[in-house]
């Protein structure tokens, strides 16, 4: 049956449904609502039903699913044998056409010649077999030998170590304690060095101590007694010189210049001063302090002479900045002031001094003089330099710039020594402090500042009371040379400490070395053994390398040997493969006609095995379609059922629900229905024929009980139209699954 006939059934069906219902709702009004609770319990037990035979059609439809697979898959494994049994019958045909007596008789032949090499070629592997076994035995033998020799070469190097070990043992109780006496000795000997040298040094200290103790002595009958005095006529021609520098002034002043004695008082004072004579630093502060306040002194003993009251000033802040000037401008710049011949001298570094004036807001004016340069008696150098040395240059130089300063000078250096508030005709020089500072070049250098309470030049001032600070010198020197004593004297009696810790130490290592003989005898047993393991040990390491290359020599004959075994074993197996394959010629030759029927009967089997499968294929598609034409009708079937038992439903709510004064006439009325996503109207004219006195009165329901049934006889009526149009529409079919 069709799918298109079967619809038309389901018409029919619907159709009978509606007419038996009419026919039920026109006998029995009273009953309506019995029979509306009937059909809604009938219609749900349909839904039931049908589930139930799409459940059994879909197992089928499984099931006949499950018989065309394995139909395939016979059909599939039935075409290769076809397929594999025809390369065999032509293979069997070809073999029947060569099958002729000649060809016979030559694989026959072949088989017999290859049989006769197979035979040969077993021999050859018998054979090298035997060589194998033999070079096995040699291998066997030379690695027992190895394995034996190993042995005693670990025994031998374990020998060696333990006698290493007892020989150390013997030479650490032999030398333990006289290492540690030895240590000590040297400790003791070190400390004695050291001692030794601190007693040096300090020596050198307290002979430098007394040194600046002598020479603070004799710098203070230096500032004492040196002075320059200057004649009453030179005082004279300087005043009337610097009041008008003209020729004939200078020329007088110069006539009484001339006659100065200052170099021979100089060589008398400074001749026999021997305690100044101790090498000093001209930077250091202290001795910058004793030249400013020799040359303060000097120049300002000088002014009084000249009668002038105000006098020139020293202070340690004048020292540091008359350093710091010479250093920056003249040592790093590499300035020499007065050059090896003078003429070739650089003169001030006037751009150093304006800019140094700059830096200290400050009015400056310099005097220099050839320092320790020249000297009547030898010319002194800066690692050289003495206290009489730099003494003797500050005097010599302020002499010279008043005695012999004519010529491209013209008495400047006199007149910055001389003028008041003024110097070399510059003003602001109203407080004058003078620096002094010595070049790398041995140029010494008169810095002359004006100190302000701003610049500060003038604070940390010198007492320019000779006896005062000469006496200051002196006590700060004997302090030194006492503080100097007192470490000499501590480090003497540690000396004599550690000389007694040098010969205590001493005495201990002979005691030591008197008393170790027992550990001698021990050491001289241990060595003898030692000695006796070494020569065990050479003699087990030769054992061992002959037997080891023995073994290597015995391995590589043995891999050779089984290398040629492998080798004849190959020919051999290629020739029983050889001999297989004729043998196997032969007897296709000779069977050919037995080959071809079996070949053929062969064939034949499998092409009849897979037309049976290709038969039963077809067989179970077939069962196949009809499953799953059977599942499609139970599916519509369900759909069918649960839309009736949905419109019954529906029917019941609306009757339970209705009252009889909104009823209309059975003619007019429409029941609007929805049914799987369809509107449905059906018209029930058939209850308004079976009542004509109902007449004009159609507008309106009954009210009475009859009433009531006659309404639940349209609604049946309407169930019945409605199965009726869902057999004529029918349902959206469900798509069968595989």
């Amino acid at each position: 049956m069709n799918k298109k006939k079967m619809i038309r059934l389901t018409a029919l069906v619907g159709v009978a449904t509606a007419t038996g219902v009419v026919a039920v709702a026109n006998q029995a009004h009273a009953a309506t609502t019995t029979t509306t609770e009937t059909t809604n319990q009938t219609t749900n037990a349909s839904v039931e039903s049908t589930q139930a035979a799409v459940d059994a059609a879909q197992s089928a439809f499984d099931t006949a699913q499950t018989s065309v697979d394995n139909a395939q898959a016979n059909v599939t494994s039935a075409s290769n044998n076809v397929t594999s049994a025809s390369a065999t019958l032509s293979s069997a045909i070809a073999n029947k056409e060569v099958a002729t007596s000649e060809n016979i008789a030559s694989a026959t032949s072949a088989v017999s010649s290859q049989a006769v090499v197979v035979a040969s070629a077993s021999q050859a592997v018998s054979e090298q077999a035997g060589v194998v076994s033999t070079a096995a035995g040699v291998q066997a033998s030379a690695q027992a030998e190895a394995t034996s020799a190993s042995a005693s070469f670990s025994s031998a190097s374990a020998n060696v170590a333990s006698a290493t070990s007892a020989l150390s043992a013997a030479e650490a109780a032999l030398t333990s304690d006289q290492s540690t006496a030895a240590n000590n000795l040297s400790a003791a000997e070190s400390a004695a060095s050291s001692a030794s040298a601190a007693v040096s040094s300090d020596q050198a200290a307290v002979d430098n101590a007394q040194a600046a103790v002598a020479s603070a002595q004799a710098i203070v009958e230096v500032q004492s007694s040196d002075v320059i005095n200057m004649s009453a006529a030179y005082i004279t021609a300087l005043k009337n010189y610097l009041a008008n520098p003209s020729s004939a002034n200078a020329a007088a002043l110069q006539e009484v210049a001339k006659g100065a004695d200052y170099v021979k008082e100089l060589q008398q004072k400074f001749k026999s001063d021997e305690s100044l004579d101790v090498v000093v630093d001209p930077s250091d502060p202290t001795v910058q302090e004793a030249l400013s306040v020799y040359a303060v002194n000097l120049i300002n003993h000088l002014r009084n002479q000249y009668g002038l009251t105000t006098a020139f000033g020293a202070s340690a802040n004048a020292n540091v900045a008359a350093l710091d000037f010479v250093k920056k401008y003249y040592d790093y710049e590499n300035w020499n002031i007065f050059g090896t011949t003078v003429s070739d001298g650089q003169g001030h570094n006037k751009n150093g001094l304006d800019a140094y004036a700059v830096q200290l807001n400050t009015s400056i004016a310099e005097d220099a003089g050839s320092g320790l340069t020249t000297w009547v008696n030898g010319k002194a150098t800066m690692a050289t330099t003495t206290l009489h040395n730099l003494l003797y240059a500050v005097y010599s130089d302020i002499a010279t710039m008043l005695f012999d300063d004519g010529g491209t000078n013209n008495w400047s250096h006199a007149q910055s020594i001389f003028e008041d508030g003024t110097i070399l005709g510059t003003d602001g020089f109203n407080n004058v402090y003078l620096g002094v500072a010595f070049d790398k070049y041995g140029y010494a250098h008169y810095e002359l500042y004006n100190a302000t309470e701003g610049n500060r030049l003038g604070n940390n001032a010198y007492s320019l009371d000779v006896q005062t600070a000469a006496q200051t010198l002196l006590t700060n020197a004997q302090a030194t040379l006492a503080s100097a004593k007192a470490s000499l004297q501590r480090m003497t009696t540690n000396l004599m400490v550690a000389k007694a810790a040098v010969v205590a130490a001493q005495d201990q290592l002979a005691a030591l070395e008197n008393s170790s003989a027992s550990d001698s005898a021990a050491v001289t047993a241990a060595r003898t053994q030692l000695e006796s393991a070494k020569t065990s040990y050479q003699t087990a390491l030769a054992t061992y390398q002959q037997k080891e290359a023995a073994l290597e020599k015995a391995n590589d004959e043995l891999a050779n040997v089984q290398a040629s075994l492998e080798a004849a074993q190959a020919t051999l197996a290629t020739a029983k493969a050889k001999l297989a394959e004729l043998e196997e010629t032969v007897a296709n030759l000779t069977n050919a006609d037995q080959l071809l029927a079996a070949a053929q009967a062969a064939y034949e089997q499998a092409v009849a095995n897979l037309t049976v499968a290709t038969g039963n294929l077809e067989a179970a598609q077939v069962d196949l379609a009809k499953a799953e034409a059977q599942l499609a009708l139970a599916e519509e079937a369900v759909e069918q059922a649960e839309a009736r038992a949905e419109i019954a439903t529906q029917v019941d709510q609306q009757l339970n629900g209705s009252n009889a004064n909104d009823r209309q006439s059975a003619g007019q009325d429409a029941t609007s229905l929805k049914t799987n996503g369809r509107a449905l109207t059906a018209t029930v004219a058939t209850a308004s024929a079976a009542n004509p006195k109902r007449g004009a009165d159609q507008g309106r329901l009954p009210q009475t009980g009859a009433d009531n049934q006659e309404a639940s006889a349209m609604a049946l009526v309407g169930l019945g139209m409605l199965g009726m149009a869902t057999g004529l529409y029918g349902y959206k079919k469900k798509k069968l699954t595989k």
